[in-house]
């Protein structure tokens, strides 16, 4: 019997990708998790406000989302797929190992 480990997405390789490509970067987490640290140029559109996206971003690049854990992040990228954007869930800031804002505006 063959048993194969799932790799979780390697967030900190994604967020210097969508950085280096001046990409959306959206932060699905409510707005006081947001406020309490939140990976540099990202967003802050909570999963349950998703639908104001539709018409105002393009869908010629893709939108990189994460939340804490993943699990939001994996309902947004379902949701945003149907409304027809390319996306990277970047899986929970739980693993990230980079700089971290404090604060901030949420959209």
């Amino acid at each position: 019997m063959l048993f194969f480990k799932c790799q979780a997405p390697n967030i900190d390789m994604l967020s210097e990708q969508a950085t280096a490509e001046a990409h959306l970067i959206v932060d699905v987490r409510t707005h006081e998790e947001y406020r309490e640290g939140h990976i540099p140029g990202s967003v802050n559109i909570p999963l349950d406000a998703l639908d104001a996206l539709r018409g105002q971003v393009g869908t010629e690049g893709p939108i990189y989302v994460y939340c804490l854990s993943g699990a939001r992040s994996s309902r947004a990228a379902v949701r945003l797929r149907r409304m027809g954007y390319q996306v990277v869930d970047m899986g929970g800031i739980s693993g990230y190992h980079g700089r971290i804002e404090r604060g901030g505006e949420e959209k």
